[in-house]
């Protein structure tokens, strides 16, 4: 202030340029965020318009395509291609000759503003008071989350109709003046997916009865309108289907996340299984509208919204893919007292609804059930169990903090810290590291699939090429032991057991346990190593993507004997390229050393005793030995893993700063320095 005073500039002129300083970032950011929907869209327009007609837009061709079922002068039921009520069919059949004009254009840029439309409510309805910065950005991140959204990118694809029923709710609840106009929208939606009719109870106990009644009664309108025009292929939705079951394919398919699919899935059928599917239903039904009723009068009208869609999805007989969008909506729930566990229940939604299911989860039959279900079970907690806090919370606003450990002047002060990095000293929320900690592997699995150069001969010549100039320098530096070490093993029965052993079991059993032990019992040292770890795999990724690199095992010229796959069968001309697991190809740098170096060193840092230290160390000299010794990569590929474990050490200092635990040290030493001696208290 007195600074600001001499220089003749008031201290109210700097308030002002700091807040105008602060909305034209705002303003920017919102600006690129709306670009990011933007180029999220095109790409969504570009896939499908760019697919093949008859690979895209399916369900829509045949509805109303030249042949379609709306073209039919019989039922609309004979085949099971039309999934939707008769209503539904009622309203597309004077679609059909306008849209087989512009089936592929017309249909997708509709269903596009239909998007937007929905995020742009969406971002209304959020629940009162909304910063500054939320008004702003939450739009576009609404529309960017939807075009993400497996469900929209579904509907998309197959020209479905599934976004209506959604957009006619939210402007039912939120845009609608008047009760009987809000009714009436849900009573439309209602009337192309019957399960909507679960908001009448929400209308009625929160208060908006008129709306309610008027939804039953346009339902009940709209239905027996359709009952009237057609009358055989209402009967054939509403009793012989029993309100849909069994249209648009095998109920027990894995695309219907309903609890109906579910129960099929596990085996039931027959009358108990729909009894216990309308036992659970029903309670699954009354628990959720329970909740959301609490939580409409809790001002939170969106999250109720989102938890009664979540009912619907798991009372539905059948919800497709293109059906699930009400999960998304309860990503506005704030769930935890900590401001560490708030990201937890977000994260989980957006990666639940944008991510394949075997993303989430690994590929192993113990966890099939809970893969195969994944969204429903998201619907089912979120519906039941997932406990959101209510805005008369202490917590709703003012999260318990985050401890974070003070800057230290001990790197480039040029070079600013990120954010997402800064040194907690508490220990992060473990559900959320899984989750994170899963996908990161899986789409480094997937990019490493990817970075093969192609599963063609064009492609291995060029691995195999690359390995002749490893192989090449090797020799120059005088480093090419791979044939002797490997053949001198395959001699020693035990040796070359153990090697084989150490090579298959010790790559991810070792790096994991040392990050759950850090999370455990060191949880300041946690993030730093985490850090370094995620850097080097991505530095490394890169390697696999620029130089693919055929490791010895799979040059034959060489005559190294593969000890862990057994013998090859090189007549292939794409043998070693890929494998329903991994890229073959990417050698270079070594992951295996790679990741046996990180553990060493870190054991060495953290380790409280010397045998400690000594025991990580032998890590990845053991680890190099097996490399070697089983044909699986070069020494230059060793060396390369150490490269990338060591910029990824430097990164991490130079973006997060040194580790937290040689902070809080020097504050100590800095905060006892400053007391007097004579004030000190002995300890």
């Amino acid at each position: 202030m007195a600074n600001a005073e001499h220089s003749g500039r008031p201290t109210e002129a700097l308030g002002a340029t700091a807040v105008g300083g602060t909305q034209a970032r705002l303003r920017a950011a919102r600006l690129g965020l709306w670009l990011v929907a933007a180029v999220l869209a095109v790409r969504q327009v570009a896939v499908v318009l760019s697919t093949p007609r008859g690979e895209r837009l399916t369900d829509l061709e045949t509805w109303v395509g030249p042949e379609g079922v709306l073209h039919v002068s019989g039922s609309l039921y004979d085949s099971t291609r039309f999934t939707g009520t008769p209503f539904g069919g009622l309203v597309l059949k004077p679609l059909t000759r306008s849209a087989e004009q512009a089936l592929g254009w017309g249909w997708t840029f509709g269903t596009l503003l239909l998007v937007v439309a929905l995020g742009l409510v969406a971002a209304r309805a959020l629940p009162q008071p909304v910063g500054r910065r939320t008004a702003l950005l939450a739009a576009p991140v609404a529309v960017s989350l939807l075009m993400l959204s497996l469900p929209v990118r579904n509907a998309l694809w197959l020209g479905q109709t599934s976004i209506i029923p959604v957009l006619l709710v939210l402007l039912g609840c939120f845009v609608a003046h008047g009760q009987r106009v809000s009714g009436a929208l849900i009573g439309l939606a209602a009337a192309l997916q019957p399960t909507l009719l679960l908001f009448a109870p929400l209308l009625w106990f929160t208060g908006r009865r008129q709306a309610a009644l008027a939804g039953g009664v346009t339902f009940v309108g709209l239905t027996g309108l359709a009952w009237a025009v057609m009358p055989h292929d209402s009967y054939t939705y509403w009793v012989h289907h029993m309100a849909g079951v069994g249209l648009g394919g095998r109920a027990d398919d894995l695309a219907n996340q309903s609890l109906h699919g579910a129960l099929l899935r596990l085996g039931l059928e027959g009358t108990v299984e729909i009894g216990l599917f309308l036992l659970l239903g029903a309670t699954v039904a009354a628990l959720a509208v329970r909740r959301a009723v609490r939580y409409a009068r809790d001002g939170q009208l969106l999250l109720a919204v989102g938890i009664t869609g979540c009912a619907v999805i798991v009372v539905s007989p059948t919800a497709w893919q293109h059906q699930l969008l009400w999960v998304l909506l309860t990503v506005v729930g704030r769930v935890g007292r900590r401001a560490s566990d708030r990201p937890v229940w977000p994260v989980a939604v957006v990666l639940v609804m944008t991510l394949p299911a075997k993303m989430m989860l690994p590929n192993m039959a113990v966890l099939y059930p809970l893969r195969d279900n994944v969204v429903l079970l998201a619907a089912l907690a979120a519906a039941t169990a997932v406990p959101f806090l209510s805005r008369t919370s202490e917590y709703y606003r003012s999260p318990i903090p985050t401890r974070y450990a003070a800057p230290v002047p001990a790197r480039f002060s040029w070079i600013p810290l990120l954010p997402f990095l800064r040194r907690v000293l508490t220990r992060p929320n473990l559900l959320l590291e899984l989750l994170l900690i899963r996908v990161t592997y899986a789409a480094y699995a997937k990019v490493r699939l990817a970075a093969t150069g192609g599963s063609n001969s064009a492609g291995r010549a060029r691995a195999e090429e690359h390995g002749h100039q490893i192989l090449d320098l090797e020799r120059f530096l005088h480093l090419d032991i791979e044939y002797a070490v490997n053949h001198a093993v395959v001699k020693i029965g035990w040796l070359r057991e153990f090697f084989d052993f150490y090579y298959t079991s010790f790559h991810f059993v070792v790096p994991l346990t040392v990050l759950g032990l850090l999370y455990w019992r060191r949880p300041v040292d946690y993030r730093w190593a985490r850090a370094s770890l995620g850097f080097a795999t991505l530095l490394a990724l890169v390697g696999f993507w620029l130089y693919p690199l055929a490791p010895p095992r799979l040059m034959p010229e060489l005559g190294i004997i593969d000890t862990v796959h057994g013998v090859q069968d090189f007549t292939q001309p794409d043998y070693g390229t890929l494998t329903a697991l991994t890229n073959q190809y990417a050698a270079m740098p070594s992951l295996h050393f790679g990741w046996s170096l990180w553990c060493g060193v870190v054991i060495a840092i953290v380790a409280p005793k010397v045998w400690m230290k000594a025991l990580g160390l032998l890590h990845p000299l053991f680890t190099a030995a097996a490399i070697v010794a089983t044909g699986n990569h070069w020494i230059l590929d060793a060396a390369g893993g150490a490269v990338v474990v060591g910029a990824g050490f430097a990164l991490t200092y130079v973006l997060q700063g040194p580790r937290a635990r040689t902070v809080t040290a020097a504050a100590e030493l800095s905060s006892e320095r400053a007391v007097p001696e004579k004030d000190r208290t002995p300890s």
